[in-house]
């Protein structure tokens, strides 16, 4: 993966280009961002680039080393990432080469996938993923080798904040002096659940999310989506790419009736359509749950634009328009801001596999209430 393969972020892939041009890079640098931010790619480009034979304002992607950056098969570059306890093997060695071949498949198949697609990919979900209090000693048995073809060797730390405890500790002091050319990657969406003394041993690169026009570009041009679409996804994915690539082949278009009719339930207090609608939600599979709930915030943020006088930033159209004009008449500052916390927490608790039934029931209570209270 070359830099060239990732939308948006012009900003830190300069800086890191120019620390590495500068010969100022540091030895251990914590890649931060919030859940979908493509801080994993961005690592990844990075490891390719710091290997690359002919670099200049990018990795060339035609040295050997690039070519096997692009399969992730390159010998100085290693990984340690969380896995989740499904072991059948009692052969350790056998077990390892295997999840590895999986860690890299993913890898090519999905650059930018989540911590719950990696376990779903490799057969661990619902079942807790950490980086084990062993890797430690393996992350510091592989790096007291010498390098086999690159002047660096590399080590990206995918997920740190998920490292049992005594592994965390156990990488200190490599983390604080690493034998010479070693570099440290760290890719984390918790920096707050890393150690303190992890993070006052790295340098922190924030990987923020990418823009809505990013998000569509990207869209249109690599999976083909039309152009209205690709702007409705990417209104919805808010920044993560990941999600809007998820919602292509989601129900995404029927958001907009579900939301009009459920909000037209909540404030007629019409407790049975309320109930029946509960048990429709509940089966559409997690991804359209949490589609339904992300449109709906969005929904609630363009009728608070509208409320707001600020209609001229609403970024929606045809019925859509129509019904935010609307059900801007019945809307107050006020309702806006519970009706947001209610749809947040609702979202929360569908993260963590919560009964969707009693979610969506709950929230539609608390949304009839908020919205009607009379």
């Amino acid at each position: 993966m070359k830099f060239a393969d990732i939308p948006g972020l012009s900003d830190v892939k300069e800086l890191l280009i120019d620390a590495v041009k500068a010969n100022h890079t540091a030895h251990a640098q914590l890649f931060v961002g919030a859940e979908g931010a493509l801080n994993l790619p961005l690592a990844l480009a990075y490891a390719t680039y710091l290997h690359c034979q002919n670099k200049g304002e990018d990795a060339c992607g035609t040295c050997p080393a690039c070519s096997k950056n692009a399969k992730f098969i390159h010998p100085d570059t290693h990984f340690v990432f969380p896995l989740s306890n499904v072991k059948n093997d009692k052969d350790e060695d056998r077990f390892k080469a295997e999840i590895l071949k999986s860690w890299r498949a993913f890898l090519l198949e999905q650059p930018h996938g989540s911590l719950d697609d990696w376990t779903n990919y490799y057969g661990g979900e619902d079942k807790l993923a950490l980086i084990s209090r062993e890797e430690s000693r393996e992350i510091i048995k592989t790096l007291s080798l010498k390098p086999f073809e690159s002047p660096h060797k590399i080590m990206i730390i995918w997920q740190p904040e998920l490292m049992h405890s005594a592994a965390a500790n156990g990488i200190l002091k490599i983390l604080e002096e690493p034998p010479p050319q070693t570099f440290f990657i760290l890719v984390t969406n918790a920096a707050d659940k890393l150690l303190p003394t992890i993070i006052s041993r790295t340098q922190i690169v924030t990987v923020p999310l990418l823009h809505d026009n990013e998000v569509q570009s990207y869209l249109q041009e690599k999976h083909g989506v039309e152009e209205r679409k690709a702007e409705k996804l990417a209104q919805l994915a808010e920044g993560r790419l990941n999600l809007g690539i998820k919602l292509i082949d989601s129900e995404e278009d029927n958001n907009t009736q579900r939301f009009i009719e459920w909000m037209r339930a909540c404030f007629r207090k019409n407790y049975g359509t309320l109930v029946t609608m509960a048990d429709e939600y509940h089966s559409l599979d997690k991804l359209n749950q949490r589609s339904l709930i992300s449109y709906s915030i969005n929904m609630m943020r363009e009728s608070l634009l509208n409320i707001s006088g600020a209609a001229d930033m609403n970024r929606t159209r045809g019925d859509e328009l129509k019904f935010v004009q609307d059900f801007s008449k019945v809307l107050t500052l006020d309702k806006v801001e519970k009706s947001f916390k209610l749809l947040n927490d609702a979202g929360y608790h569908l993260e963590r596999n919560g009964s969707a039934k009693m979610i969506f029931l709950d929230l539609s209570l608390k949304l009839s209430k908020t919205l009607n209270p009379n």
